[in-house]
C-alpha cells in the first residue's frame, strides 16, 4: 500500500476524546466509510491482502469488521462469513469463549460456513487487545479451516493484540494498514 494511500485513510480517522469513557481516545472510522475514496482505497487494500494470502474466504469480526470484510469478499470473489457475538447466529454454531479486561464474552461461527481446505482471511477494523481475532483463529481452525492471515486497518501499538496473537497465528501473517 503506497504512502498516499496510507496517509488518505490515517486522514479520514477522526479521534473522539472520552469516548466510550474519560481517558479512552476512539479512533472513529465512519469519516472514512463515508468518503467513497477512501473506503474504495481502503478495499482495494484489503483485496490485494486476500490475493497474497491465497484467501478463499473471508471472515470479518461484529461489528464494524463486517463493514470491511463484506466488500472484500464480494470484489476478491470469494466468500463472507460473519462472527457473531453469542447468541445472535440461528442454527448450529461453534463458539468461543476469551477473556476481556475485566470478565468473558463469546463469538460464534456457523459450523458448516467454513470447512477443510478453506484458506481464511480474518479482517476487522482495529488491532487492540486481540482478544476476539485470537477467539475467531480458534474458531477457524475448530471448523476444520486453515487461517491465512489476519488483516486490520489500524493496529493500536500501545495495546499487547500483536504479541497476544503470535502463538495463535501460528505462523499466518498479520497486517496492520495503519499503526497508531
Amino acid at each position: 500500500m503506497s504512502e498516499d494511500v496510507r496517509e488518505l485513510l490515517l486522514g479520514r480517522i477522526r479521534d473522539v476524546a472520552d469516548y466510550p469513557k474519560p481517558g479512552v481516545m476512539f479512533k472513529d472510522i465512519t469519516p472514512l466509510l463515508a468518503d467513497a475514496k477512501a473506503f474504495a482505497a481502503l478495499t482495494d487494500a484489503l483485496v490485494a491482502l486476500a490475493g497474497q494470502y491465497g484467501a478463499t474466504k473471508i471472515v470479518g469480526l461484529e461489528a464494524r469488521g463486517f463493514i470491511l470484510a463484506a466488500p472484500v469478499a464480494v470484489q476478491a470473489g470469494i466468500g463472507f462469513i460473519p462472527v457473531r457475538k453469542a447468541g445472535k447466529l440461528p442454527g448450529a454454531t461453534l463458539a468461543q469463549s476469551y477473556e476481556l479486561e475485566y470478565g468473558t464474552a463469546e463469538i460464534e461461527v456457523h459450523a458448516e460456513d467454513l470447512s477443510a481446505g478453506d484458506r481464511v482471511m480474518v479482517i476487522d477494523d482495529v488491532l487492540a487487545t486481540g482478544g476476539t481475532a485470537e477467539a475467531s483463529l480458534s474458531l477457524i481452525r475448530r471448523a476444520g479451516a486453515e487461517v491465512a492471515g489476519v488483516a486490520v486497518l489500524m493496529e493500536l501499538s500501545f495495546l499487547p493484540g500483536r504479541l497476544r496473537l503470535a502463538d495463535a497465528l501460528g505462523g499466518a501473517p498479520l497486517d496492520a494498514l495503519i499503526v497508531v
